[in-house]
């Protein structure tokens, strides 16, 4: 049994992750992120953008074009609540209420998960499941 990162000093610490998001239309992606769920572009690359990076506080997305459908129809019949990416939170309940005044549509609602966390779950347009989660 290998030895955990955590009790070798010298061992890298990871800060943060980035999840990728694919997307069929990345400014269309930037708007939907920016004009409903509040986030900032870190920047955009290429012309027309095929790739962005997107945040809101701590939290960063990297959108990037797809060729063809992001999601294979099937696949989302069987996997209705497959998520893309957890960002986790201080108050999801705030950021809910937020949202829910701004006229999101919710995946799902805000509910505390059996282990205690405190979720909602939003669709972007090209169906990634972006999971909100918190105290």
């Amino acid at each position: 049994m290998s030895t955990p990162a955590s009790a070798n000093l010298n061992a890298p610490i990871i800060l943060s992750a980035e999840p990728q998001i694919f997307v069929s239309d990345v400014e269309l992606a930037c708007a939907f992120y920016v004009g409903k769920l509040g986030f900032e572009v870190a920047f955009t690359y290429g012309q027309p953008p095929f790739y962005a990076q997107l945040f809101r506080g701590g939290g960063r997305l990297n959108v990037r074009k797809a060729s063809g459908p992001v999601f294979d129809s099937s696949f989302r019949a069987r996997e209705r609540d497959a998520l893309s990416a957890t960002l986790t939170l201080s108050d999801a309940k705030a950021l809910f209420l937020e949202y829910q005044t701004a006229g999101i549509v919710f995946h799902q609602p805000l509910r505390t998960e059996p282990w205690g966390s405190r979720t909602f779950i939003v669709q972007d347009p090209d169906g990634n499941l972006i999971c909100f989660a918190g105290k």
